[in-house]
């Protein structure tokens, strides 16, 4: 029946088992959502440093065409700049635009003390983001020009890159390469570098620097061994072992951060994998295992190689190693257009003993090692993170 518009309906009051099955529901839910807040609160956090709408990764993509204005051409090379490779994946870099000129600046709060004492690989890095702009403008159809270590400007600049317009694009080949070039850490199938690939990887390289092959079984596997002890070295100092777990990324590390090297790009197999937050974790008591799996772990990707390649200059000092960086982005581009993998290696070369042995089996004589690169064949790895074009760089219009 109806009820009666003129009573008052009284509520039915739920049984025992219905009030339980109530606050079951009510307790999951609250539950949840404070899970769920917890688990956002880093990303909170994380979003209030940056203005709103700022993206915290670059693409790996670069625009075919540039417009007219200066800061939109400067904000097109610094992202061409910022996917070269860079030691651990540092990025120690800041870029400053005014008008037609783009200034790389050395960000010292990302140099590696125990890791790059000299800063010999920094300086790699700001060289291989100065080659990647300048490859990015001539393929823009610039002609750009450079002022190395500029004495007068800001303190920590490293290079300063003007550019005019030009009728003539140029590099096209190594502009497209720029988003595809990957660092590729997987073992290799063993396959050897055609010698007409090895003649154009070599082309790359200037005059002043020398690049010396090596693909002797024998010798690659006496590299092996020497790899292996000095990863093994690095990992049994306290210091370069925190640093180096220090730009390693965990779970959303990687993309929360933008920088470092993630565990799956290290290719760490069976359990180093799911502890490796532990693994390499000086301060745990799992890090005793850590050192020698890493170790193992070089020896066989140095093994797997087709050929190594050894970069070398007749002299050291700051503007060398920038015009090495340089050298070696333009090889690392030409290998990707070639589908050859590329991994430098820095481990056999930051310490006296082991680079004087590399040095040895690659018959440099007197020459000082710059980079020791593996090359080969494997499946290309997914692309590292890249921190946005906007938290590196600057920009004056006036």
């Amino acid at each position: 029946m109806p009820a009666d518009p003129g009573r008052e309906v009284q509520p039915i009051p739920p049984s025992p088992a219905a009030e339980l099955w109530i606050d079951r529901r009510r307790f999951l839910f609250l539950t949840g959502a404070a899970a769920a807040a917890y688990a956002l609160q880093p990303a909170l956090a994380w979003a209030k440093k940056f203005p709103a709408g700022t993206p915290l990764l670059q693409p790996w993509s670069l625009p075919e065409e540039v417009g007219g204005a200066p800061a939109d051409v400067a904000r097109a090379l610094v992202g061409a700049a910022i996917l070269a490779p860079s030691f651990w994946n540092t990025q120690p870099w800041r870029f400053e635009s005014e008008q037609n000129v783009v200034r790389i600046v050395v960000d010292s709060q990302r140099a590696l003390g125990a890791l790059d004492a000299d800063r010999r690989n920094l300086h790699l890095s700001l060289g291989a983001a100065l080659e990647n702009l300048l490859i990015a403008a001539r393929g823009y159809g610039l002609r750009p020009s450079v002022t190395y270590l500029p004495e007068q400007g800001p303190p920590g600049v490293v290079a300063s890159v003007a550019w005019t317009a030009s009728d003539v694009r140029r590099d096209r080949s190594l502009f497209t390469a720029i988003p595809e070039r990957r660092t590729n850490r997987h073992e290799y199938d063993g396959r050897g570098i055609y010698l007409q690939n090895r003649a154009q990887l070599g082309a790359q390289i200037p005059d002043d620097f020398r690049l010396h092959w090596l693909d002797d079984r024998d010798k690659i596997k006496r590299l092996a061994d020497v790899t292996r002890d000095a990863v093994k070295a690095q990992m049994d100092d306290a210091r370069a072992a925190h640093e180096r777990y220090a730009w390693m990324r965990f779970g959303d590390d990687e993309t929360r951060r933008g920088d470092g090297i993630s565990v799956d790009q290290f290719e760490i197999d069976g359990l180093a994998h799911w502890f490796a937050g532990r693994y390499f974790n000086p301060d745990s008591w799992m890090f005793r295992f850590g050192p020698e799996n890493a170790s193992k772990q070089a020896r066989g990707q140095v093994r797997s190689s087709g050929a190594m390649a050894l970069l070398t200059t007749p002299r050291g000092g700051p503007a060398q190693w920038l015009a090495g960086g340089q050298a070696y982005e333009r090889f690392a581009l030409k290998a990707t257009t070639l589908g050859v993998a590329h991994h430098p290696m820095s481990e056999p070369l930051d310490r006296d003993a082991t680079r004087a042995e590399v040095a040895r089996l690659f018959g440099a004589g007197n020459e000082q090692p710059l980079m020791l690169v593996r090359l080969g064949h494997a499946k290309p790895p997914k692309a590292s993170s890249r921190r946005n074009v906007n938290l590196v760089a600057s920009f004056r219009t006036i």
